[in-house]
């Protein structure tokens, strides 16, 4: 009789160390799986912001070159304008030049 109730003592604890087993292998899997979820959703968050860092740096290309391309035509347009003050200077002090010279022709 002793025998048989070690038996089943073995038996039941033998049990109880399986359910345990059982309960942190379930807890494992579903542990698992949302590490999986959780890293597929990190990589599409990464795709989605690598993505969006390719269009920010178009972007910054294309407004960099458009700038460029600004100052380049302010630079031309401010040189014209320094032109065209230059040429109304030399046109006012050729027409001084002529009333001068007239006025000396009414005197």
């Amino acid at each position: 009789m002793k025998n048989f109730e070690n038996k089943e003592s073995n038996l039941n604890q033998l049990i109880d160390r399986l359910n345990k087993l059982n309960i942190s292998y379930t807890q494992y899997n579903l542990d698992n799986k949302s590490v999986e979820s959780e890293k597929n959703l990190l990589k599409l968050e990464k795709d989605a912001l690598e993505k969006k860092n390719q269009e920010l740096l178009r972007e910054h290309k294309y407004l960099s070159e458009r700038v460029s391309q600004l100052e380049k035509e302010m630079k031309s347009k401010k040189e014209l304008e320094r032109k065209f003050n230059q040429d109304i200077n030399d046109l006012n002090q050729e027409t001084q030049s002529l009333v001068d010279e007239i006025e000396k022709w009414q005197m």
